[in-house]
């Protein structure tokens, strides 16, 4: 598959069964307003964002911005549940989410409205030192909080999550001062060398979100609650395959999982001997399946490593559009409901990470489980 048929997948084209939504669908999302999924974790969630600026490097992409800038959501454990909910995305986003998208005939302002379940700005709970994190990726063109159900779980177990945008990568970034980037990659993704020079860019983004939260003044106060000892990394498509070289760049990050991400066009420099988790869909992602970048990633871990793909689902089932896609009555293309599928994303996220962060037992990464039917264990290794 080419990099460009594999844009159009990720940007969701080829996952929607046609190229506009009936008006009924319209109709629909004002009286059925979009949620993501209650955490199924004993802790209630906190969520802030945060604006950092990386002045060691230019922008990779815009390079008249003489310093990267992102912006990153952290959500964590709390006790505190006085606040307002998490703004979802604020409705000027929102609308240029959906305008970048071009094939979804929503009303502009409806990610704007979705019901999270996190606390804004709520205190965080915790010891110092106590706590894991697990960064997130999210898919190219895909907002930060488009992985919100996978990190509100995560944190209602006991973890810090942050996500990050990766600027000029989507559609709406917007900075405390109101200015807004948008996806200027977008002018020049089709070049055969877009996606290895994207993954590299993204594992220096993590880097330095990881500086910044784990430094002597870290940018949230909760940052003193981290154990650095703990930390893990996850992303979807185009963020899942970063996980790779994030990990063989950063030692911090002690286990990886890829979520559907293809890795075509990039080759890791060294193996990948910590442990790594590719997750898939069963169609597009098995073994000798039509994505061969997966199998030479696979090649090329020579730690604990398991390859897991999950029946039913298609691209777009292990990021929030699955559950927004059954909402709103989408056909994605995926038999695995978007329900379904985000509970097994975050169960198998959940299981990697207390496997390999809390050394935890976690079977559902070995075998076959009759709660989980659609899950095969299609490979091991380590």
């Amino acid at each position: 598959m080419t990099h460009l048929s594999r844009r159009s997948l990720i940007l969701g084209s080829a996952a929607v069964a046609s190229a506009a939504l009936l008006p009924a669908t319209a109709a629909s999302a004002t009286s059925s307003p979009l949620h993501l999924l209650r955490p199924t974790g004993p802790y209630a969630v906190g969520a802030t964002a945060r604006y950092v600026r990386d002045t060691s490097r230019s922008d990779p992409w815009v390079p008249s911005v003489p310093a990267r800038e992102l912006m990153i959501t952290i959500w964590y454990p709390t006790r505190d549940r006085r606040g307002g909910r998490w703004a979802y995305m604020s409705a000027e986003e929102s609308r240029l989410f959906i305008e970048g998208k071009q094939n979804f005939d929503l009303p502009l302002d409806i990610l704007s409205t979705v019901r999270t379940f996190a606390y804004a700005e709520a205190k965080p709970m915790g010891r110092p030192r106590s706590l894991p994190l697990v960064v997130l990726s999210p898919g190219y063109t895909q907002p930060r909080n488009s992985l919100s159900a996978l990190a509100e779980d995560l944190a209602s177990h006991g973890y810090v999550v942050v996500a990050i945008d990766h600027t000029y990568e989507t559609y709406a970034v917007t900075f405390p001062d109101g200015r807004v980037a948008g996806c200027d990659t977008c002018a020049f993704d089709d070049d055969r060398t877009f996606f290895a020079r994207l993954y590299e860019v993204r594992a220096a983004d993590v880097s330095f979100v990881l500086d910044q939260l784990l430094g002597a003044q870290p940018v949230w106060s909760g940052g003193h609650l981290i154990d650095p000892s703990r930390i893990g990394m996850s992303g979807h498509s185009a963020g899942g395959a970063s996980a790779i070289p994030a990990i063989l760049g950063d030692r911090r990050i002690r286990a990886g999982v890829n979520m559907d991400g293809s890795s075509t066009g990039y080759t890791p420099p060294a193996p990948v001997t910590r442990p790594f988790l590719l997750l898939g869909t069963q169609s597009f992602h098995s073994p000798n399946g039509p994505d061969a970048s997966w199998q030479l990633d696979w090649d090329l871990m020579t730690g604990w490593k398991r390859w897991i793909t999950v029946a039913g689902t298609e691209h777009a089932s292990f990021n929030d559009l699955a559950l927004f896609g059954e909402q709103l009555g989408i056909d994605f293309g995926a038999t695995t409901t978007g329900t379904r599928s985000t509970q097994i994303t975050r169960r198998l996220n959940r299981a990697m990470f207390d496997r390999h962060l809390r050394h935890r037992a976690e079977p559902l990464l070995d075998r076959a489980d009759p709660r989980y039917p659609e899950i095969t264990v299609a490979a091991t290794g380590g």
